[in-house]
């Protein structure tokens, strides 16, 4: 199985992403966290979320070996599909908080920041990797984060941060040995407040977001699709202003 759920505590859900090496968000992934979400969010008994990602990644985002030999038409939907899981995490009844692990790239970054609360291991490491690949992501939810330079220094190179710039920016909370341990131990927390104050407080301040165009344009652009067949080669794409 792609992802495992299970209950450490009668009011916390554990979602653990487990997609060796790099936990990417294929489509199977997808599926498997749509319905973990749909059945936490059912269960009233839920009062939290903790998702993290087994082994040495959080989460590489999309699965690019796949997003290769998608059709235009499917792997555009495709993209469109992932904003909406996103959007579903965001919008989920109960407070999500992030784990993470190791690697958040591209989506996995946007799947961290989708959450409430996001804590980091001391080798936990950030990117917003849209650049690399001829797209982009994160362009909402991380300004609104930390600020909209330092959210403009990631989103325009590309380049990684580490765990500890990333809790000086604010990105996350918390950098702890044993993170998953440390986020279990807030959602704990957070199920013995006020359910329905809790309920109250994500929905107030979370905020709605569409940038469905611009994400269109640049999926047909020339270097995604480089950038995809790059990957598959095993190569370094070369982009060019189409």
């Amino acid at each position: 199985m792609p992802l495992h759920v299970s209950r450490p505590s009668h009011d916390v859900v554990l979602i653990e992403l487990d997609a060796p090496p790099a936990n990417t968000l294929g489509m199977a992934m997808r599926t498997a966290l749509e319905l973990a979400l749909t059945e936490a969010d059912a269960d009233l008994a839920v009062r939290a979320v903790v998702l993290t990602g087994r082994g040495r990644a959080f989460c590489a985002g999309d699965d690019l070996m796949e997003a290769a030999a998608r059709p235009p038409a499917e792997g555009l939907e495709a993209v469109y599909g992932f904003n909406l899981l996103m959007s579903r995490i965001e919008a989920l009844r109960v407070p999500v908080i992030a784990a993470v692990n190791g690697w958040a790239m591209g989506g996995g970054l946007e799947l961290s920041l989708a959450c409430d609360i996001r804590l980091a291991s001391p080798d936990a490491i950030f990117t917003a990797s849209g650049v690399n690949v001829g797209l982009m992501a994160s362009v909402k939810r991380l300004p609104r984060l930390i600020g909209e330079g330092p959210a403009k220094a990631m989103l325009l190179t590309g380049s990684p941060i580490d765990a500890d710039t990333a809790l000086v920016r604010g990105l996350v909370t918390g950098v702890h040995e044993q993170v998953l341990a440390e986020a279990l131990a807030i959602a704990a927390r957070i199920a013995s407040r006020a359910p329905l104050s809790v309920e109250a407080v994500k929905r107030v301040v979370g905020r709605p977001f569409d940038e469905r165009a611009e994400l269109a344009a640049l999926f047909h652009s020339a270097d995604h699709q480089a950038a995809l067949a790059a990957f598959s080669r095993k190569e370094t794409p070369v982009f060019g202003r189409s």
